[in-house]
């Protein structure tokens, strides 16, 4: 399989590392072999070494530098959050945000809800195994 995420401008990236960690950006220009210059419409155009970025399968139309304004036109045409929410990775690091955010009461719930559940499908196992074991 060939490689196809390439350092690109209008690649849309996710920071993995720092202040702005989480956050999708897209690569407006790169600056040298280390670092590019990322923008979003939540954050300030900024310098950010190739290291704090994971490039994802998304792509925008968009020219070298462009303004904030024509930025997040292209954005919503290509409609990059939606994607993104609906991919398995951004679907993961939401399931795993909302982990991180439970308190103990509701981890001792999401446990007792496991248990009965096992339960349930050992029952069920049981009852299969039985009847084969008749037969």
């Amino acid at each position: 399989m060939p490689f196809k995420r390439y350092v690109e401008i209008g690649r849309v990236a996710l920071v993995n590392y720092g202040k702005d960690y989480g956050k999708l950006v897209v690569i407006v220009d790169v600056v040298d072999q280390n670092r590019a210059l990322v923008d979003a419409p939540d954050m300030v155009r900024s310098q950010i070494n190739f290291k704090r970025l994971s490039l994802t399968d998304f792509k925008i139309d968009i020219h070298r530098i462009p303004k904030k304004k024509k930025l997040i036109e292209a954005l919503e045409a290509a409609d990059v959050k939606n994607k993104w929410e609906n991919s398995s990775w951004g679907r993961k690091l939401i399931v795993q945000k909302r982990r991180a955010s439970l308190n103990d009461f509701d981890r001792f719930k999401i446990m007792l809800t496991k248990i009965k559940r096992a339960g349930l499908i050992n029952q069920e196992l049981a009852k299969l195994k039985k009847v084969e074991a008749v037969s």
